[in-house]
Formats: structure tokens, sequence, C-alpha cells
């Protein structure tokens, strides 16, 4: 396996005060721009055309000047990793797939419900991230500061109650579950509102909105939903349905967008939701993000590399003083 080298600038962790999310900071171009992958529902050991569309966003990844990826969880399948000594099945369905030179940056990662069937710990672990330093999993719950961004990863398993009754879930470190949800959602808000960041994304596991397989997550649209409107969001990313779509709320400026299309794709497998539909696609592929101070444009790209649907927000500049 070829070291991974990354520069300690971009990449700074700091430890976190009591009851605070813990940061990442991730220094964006010197124009000020950043560029973002992000991927979900993948870690097949290259089945389900993970390979392909892992070669496209080396291809893409390359073209935009990537400056890191976001994966919106499912990291493992079907049953995340067995341990921090899981590195044959952790190379088979990362490093040894994701190899183009353009995603040698780093990963930042959410859990999703498949990886807490296996050992939920292990991905934070520091074995793993030895095994491949761009895998960044600091905490079940975290925050990238990119100077205009800043997206808070949110750990949404625990808020999915049917998960509570299956005992193949590890919920170490989680249960009892109403102290850790409120905790987070306390954490959130408190982020949420001290933020002074151009743009503002939420990234989680389950959709808040979404016509695909598995349709809206309740438990999100009640307990999660609310901060994001109350806070101005910009976008809440998530992957678990296994497809790429972009959702307009019917009643707040937020954005929904799911990139679960990483490998096994769900075609023909939809539900209504009541915001509106912008686009579905229920095949493979991936989203970037390009975002400077003024202008966020994104794209869904198919196991190709054709772009399949893209769209632009833009923010107002500041008001000039005048004296």
């Amino acid at each position: 396996m070829a070291v991974i080298a990354i520069l300690v600038s971009a990449l700074v962790l700091l430890s976190p005060a009591a009851a605070e999310l813990q940061r990442v900071q991730h220094s964006p171009k010197e124009d000020g721009s950043l560029t973002v992958l992000a991927v979900g529902d993948w870690g097949r050991g290259g089945q389900f055309n993970q390979t392909l569309v892992a070669e496209q966003m080396g291809v893409i990844g390359e073209k935009l000047a990537a400056d890191f990826v976001i994966s919106t969880g499912d990291n493992f399948y079907n049953d995340g990793l067995a341990g921090d000594n899981d590195t044959a099945f952790f190379m088979a369905s990362f490093t040894d797939i994701y190899t183009a030179s353009s995603i040698q940056k780093p990963w930042y990662i959410v859990l999703g419900n498949h990886d807490y069937t296996g050992d939920a710990l292990a991905q934070q672990s520091p074995a793993i991230r030895e095994v491949d330093s761009r895998w960044t999993s600091v905490n079940k719950s975290f925050i990238v500061e990119a100077d205009i961004v800043d997206f808070f990863l949110v750990d949404t398993s625990p808020f999915v109650l049917k998960y509570w009754n299956e005992s193949k879930f590890d919920w170490r470190n989680v249960a009892p579950r109403d102290t850790y949800i409120a905790t987070l959602l306390q954490d959130l808000d408190d982020a949420l509102a001290a933020s002074n960041a151009t743009w503002k994304v939420v990234v989680g596991h389950h959709p808040v909105s979404s016509g695909c397989e598995h349709g809206n997550t309740t438990e999100l649209r009640e307990h999660l939903l609310p901060l994001l409107k109350a806070h101005g969001v910009d976008m809440y990313l998530n992957g678990h349905d296994h497809c790429l779509q972009h959702i307009t709320s019917i009643d707040s400026p937020v954005e929904f967008v799911t990139s679960g299309g990483g490998s096994k794709a769900w075609a023909g497998k939809f539900k209504a939701t009541s915001d509106k539909m912008e686009f579905l696609y229920d095949g493979q592929g991936f989203l970037s993000m390009e975002l400077t101070a003024a202008e966020a444009r994104l794209a869904f790209y198919d196991v190709s590399g054709a772009v399949l649907h893209s769209w632009g927000l833009t923010k107002s500049a500041p008001a000039s003083i005048i004296s």
C-alpha cells in the first residue's frame, strides 16, 4: 500500500471542551474556494460498480482539484468492520479501491446503520487510521471547518427507534438513547448558532426527505429538521438510500441532497415525499460540490463520469458600509 502524505497544515485536530463537538480544521485553496466529493453506501470490496464509481471520482477529483471527500455512511457491508484489526476488509473496500491520486486526500466519515452492526467503535480507532491516513473519523459526530463552509457530521443511526429492538446493533458509548440524542442535539444547536461560515452543511447517513426506497426518516424530521430550519442550514447531505437525489424544502431554504450511490443501487424503488423533488437517479454515482464565498455549484455523476444533474446556489455579498 502506498503511504499517503497529507500536509499537517491541512488537518489540525483540536481537543474539544466539555459538551462541544470535536472540530477538524481544513484549509481551503489559496483563492478561498473549496471542492468536495461526496459518496455513500459503498464498501463492498469493489463489487456492484464500486470500482467504476471510484475511478470516476478520481477523474472528476483531478478535473475539479478536490480538497477532500465526505462519506455519508454505510462504509462497509454488510456488517461494518469486525474490529480495528479487520484491516484486510478495510483495505479491500477502501484503500485498494479509491486509488486515484486526486482522492488521496482526507476522507471525513459518518457511520451508517450497517457500520453499527459491526464494531461501531472500530472506524474511530487510531489503528485504522494507521492503515490509511486519509481515514478521518475522529468521533461519531464532529465538525469540519473550512473557512467559508462548516460541515456538521451527525451520527443519525441512534435516532432511528426501530434499530433499538435489534440486538445486532453495537450501542456501546451510545445507550441510553434519550440522553445521547439530547446531548447531540444540544451540541449541534450550539455549534450551528456559533458558526460564522458562509455555508452550513449538515451531513448524516439517514435522509430527512427522500423519494427513494427508505423514504423520509420520521425521527430526523421531528428532532433534527427544526434545527436545520432555525439556523439557516443551506443543505442536508445524506446516504442510506442507494440513489442520487436533489430535493428542495417546501417551507424553508434547506436543500436535501442524497449521495448514496457508491455501489449497490435500488433501481425502481421509490416513495413519495412532501418536499419538491428536483432530481432523482436510481443508479450508482457520486456528488461534487464547488464552493466559494458567493456561490455553490453541485453536480451528480454516474459510473461513466457523465453529469446527470447540476445546479447552483448563491449568497448575497455583504452590504457595503457607508460612512
